[in-house]
This record gives structure tokens, sequence and C-alpha cells, in this order.
């Protein structure tokens, strides 16, 4: 099994996509769409890359608040721990790309041995294949027939390009096989010979259990929509795979037996002649994984049997690139087997005191717009006092409620912070941040930004 990133660069440009489209982000000029960023960067005319050049510190910079920053060692670290953790365990690896949706992190994590990424929605792997991922793993039913035209095209135009979705209902496969027909995909009457008119590769989701999110609830549901695959000439089945974080009442038990049925689904199908489509050398796809039960997944992953192919075993865990301080923390398997590694969070909300009317009450200038509240409140982690810029622990202050574009802090005495103050929050929930931030400085250990992330929302 191999773990290389594909070339993205060359097939990239093959396609008609410029061939460092990644690079081409440090071109655009710092503006008024980029939150937090220096004024007098835009209006000197700097652009990202010339701005990043400058290594300018993050409180003495020019840097407005509220700005989101990303810690350049633990986000090295976590890319690292990641890599090493799936090639440990002979997992392939497609991190999911809706959690961060930046060009040059999903490089980075191919650089760390990413066989492609997952993505949610066709507009995500439209971002994706802008920037030349050639391995693309929709964890969704695709029905939109535009969305079809759109892959239908791609993989007619680049002979390199992976794609796999998943298929979960026999209706399903019915409205894929009609809108990938009109748009010429397959092998279709008079078309045996053109290598252009690929069929689109789909792996039958099994649903997670009654009252789960998607996917078909029994064995005998996925033989049903295997049978609809079979029929048409515009999809391929080459797996089996889910989502385990949605089994009800998810537990290490009930995880693991949902995986085992998985596996079982895969080798029953395997036995049944159902991966026959398959050319000599490809890879039956089996895959799970989330951010909480990954050591789950390589667990039932090992027991896998010999197929009649190659077995690819795809983690998809996404949110482990910036972590976060509540909620993956508390759910991370590095908890259970702390000898794996571990994670360390890369996220912090620099926002400022701008009132503080009550000894008990005080106000930053961050809000919904701008921080993750989704699963949790941030965390004040940290005070910079804006008399002499020293930074001290932020106790005594708690973040109770956000407003649109306000923070409410209670805090324990007058003195704990006062006007002017900035506050570092950290995020309790990573899946959410990115959203809010196109760029994204992220900063070295002394203070010093190094980089900026772009972001695709």
């Amino acid at each position: 099994m191999s773990h290389a990133p594909a070339a993205a660069t060359t097939t990239a440009a093959a396609a008609g996509r410029p061939a460092d489209a990644v690079g081409r982000l440090a071109d655009e000029p710092v503006d008024h769409r980029f939150k937090g960023l220096p004024p007098d960067a835009e209006a000197a005319g700097l652009t990202v890359g010339e701005l990043a050049a400058q290594r300018r510190d993050l409180h003495t910079g020019g840097f407005t608040t509220p700005v989101l920053t990303l810690d350049a060692d633990a986000l090295a670290h976590n890319l690292a721990v990641l890599g090493r953790y799936t090639a440990r365990h002979g997992l392939a690896f497609a991190p999911h790309g809706k959690t961060c949706m930046s060009p040059q992190l999903f490089e980075r994590q191919l650089e760390h041995g990413a066989w492609g990424i997952t993505a949610a929605m066709p507009h995500q792997a439209r971002v994706y294949r802008a920037f030349g991922i050639q391995r693309i793993f929709l964890a969704n039913q695709l029905v939109d027939p535009a969305a079809l035209r759109w892959v239908a095209a791609e993989l007619a135009a680049d002979p390199e390009f992976r794609f796999v979705c998943y298929v979960d209902s026999v209706r399903g496969v019915e409205l894929m096989d009609q809108a990938l027909a009109e748009a010429g995909a397959g092998a279709g009457a008079g078309a045996a010979a053109d290598a252009t008119r690929r069929p689109v590769d789909v792996v039958i989701e099994l649903g997670a259990g009654e009252g789960a999110r998607t996917g078909a609830r029994t064995e005998d549901d996925c033989r049903a929509v295997a049978d609809a695959v079979a029929r048409t000439a515009t999809l391929r089945l080459v797996g089996v795979a889910g989502y385990e974080a949605e089994v009800p009442g998810a537990d290490a038990a009930k995880v693991t037996a949902w995986l085992r049925r998985m596996t079982a689904l895969t080798v029953a199908f395997d036995e049944e002649g159902r991966f026959g489509a398959l050319a000599p050398g490809e890879e039956i796809i089996v895959s799970a994984g989330g951010s909480a039960w990954f050591d789950s997944v390589a667990e039932v992953f090992a027991e896998l049997p010999p197929l009649s192919a190659p077995a690819l075993k795809l983690l998809r865990s996404g949110a482990y690139v910036s972590h976060d301080h509540d909620w993956y923390t508390k759910l991370t398997p590095f908890n259970r087997v702390p000898e794996e590694g571990g994670l360390l969070p890369a996220f912090r909300l620099w926002a400022q005191v701008v009132s503080r009317p009550s000894p008990t009450q005080a106000f930053l200038n961050a809000g919904k717009r701008d921080m993750a509240y989704d699963l949790g409140l941030p965390v004040p982690e940290v005070v910079r006092s804006a008399r002499d810029g020293v930074e001290r622990p932020a106790a005594g202050l708690r973040l109770v409620k956000v407003s649109d574009q306000h923070a409410w802090l209670e805090t324990d005495g007058a003195g704990d912070v006062e006007v002017g103050d900035l506050v570092g929050l950290a995020m309790s929930h990573p899946c959410t941040i990115f959203e809010k931030w196109q760029l994204i400085p992220v900063v070295a250990a002394d203070g010093t930004v190094t980089e900026f992330v772009r972001t695709f929302f």
C-alpha cells in the first residue's frame, strides 16, 4: 500500500490549473477581505507573501483584534503525529478537509503521507481540484446532477484523478446513473474503447445503526444498493465505508461491534464477487474514522482477513490538524492509548477588553462571527497587559456568553482585567472556527508571524 502523495502539480497543469496554485496564494494582496491583518500592510500594497517575509511580531506588528492564530509548533507536531500513526498501523489516510478547507494544510498533509483528502460537499471537492488534489473521497451520496456532470468532466479531463463517493440507497444510485449517463460517463453504448469515459467509483455506506445519520441500515439494504450499482454502466463498486462516530450511544464496545459489521460486510461482498469490476492490482476500499475513535478503527481494520485484492484501509480523521482545548481533547483516542502519541491545541483567538462596566463583568471585541461556540464556549487562557505587554494566566476569568460581536466575561474581581488588555482564548471545537477566518497568521513560540494559512469555505 502506497502512502506517497499524488504528483499534484504536473497533473493539475495538464488539467488546465496553475502548476503552483498553492504557492500563488502568497501573491494575494493584503486587503479588507482578511480580518485582523495590519492596516499599514494594505496601505503599502503588500502581498500576503511579502507580509509573511517581514516576520512581524503578532502584538507589536500592527495586527488588529480580534485575530485568530495558529501555533506553528503545535501545527507541525499534529501533522507529524497522525502521519506516523497511520503509517505504523498500515492505514492509508484521507483527512477530512472540511475541518480546515486550507490548500496549504492539504499540501502539508500530503507531504506527511496522506493518500488523498476527504470532502463532504461538491463545493469542497471543487476547491480541492482547483489546487491540484488528485484523490478525493466524498463521504456523502452525491445526487446533484450539476455536481455529477462536473465529476464526470474532471474524470474525463484527467486520467490520473481518482474520485470515490458514498452510495446508500437504490434511489440514489438511480439518480446518479441518470445524471452520469447524460454526462457521458461510464462505458456507455459505443464507448467501450473510450478511456476518458470512466465510471464513478462508489463505496456502500453502512449506517451506524437506527437513529444514526446517513447510510443503509442493514446488510440486506447494502446488498440491494450494490445490486443497483451493478446494473449501471456509470458506477463501479470499490468498497464499503461508514462513520463510526454516529453509532448511537457510542462507546468502545458499540463502535468496535459496528466496525466489525462493516469489515464483515466487506469480506462477504468480496466472496460474492461484488468487486469484480476492479482491475488487477486495484484495491478494495474499507474506510471509516473520525477524530474520536481512530484507535478502534486501527484495531478492527488490522483484523481484516486477506481479500481477493489488496485492501486500502482508509482512515478519514480531520480535526487533528488544529485540535482544540475541549471537545476533541476529551474525545481523542490518545487519551486511551497515550503511548501512541498526543495532539496539541493550535488555535488561539486574541480579543481585546473594550468595556468593563462592573467589577464582575468585562466585554471582549469578538463574538459569534469570530469564534467556535457550537460545542462549548472558548476558554480564557492568558491575559496580555495593555500597560506593559506582560502575559499572565487568565485566572478569575470565565467566558459565559457570546453575542454577535461581543464575548461576555465573568470576572472574580475588579483587578482581573482592564480596558485595553488582550485576552487569549482557547477554542473549544476546531471544525467551525476555520470557516470564520479566510487568512490565519501562523505564529512561532516567540510571537513571530511566519506564514499565513488561507481558507476557502
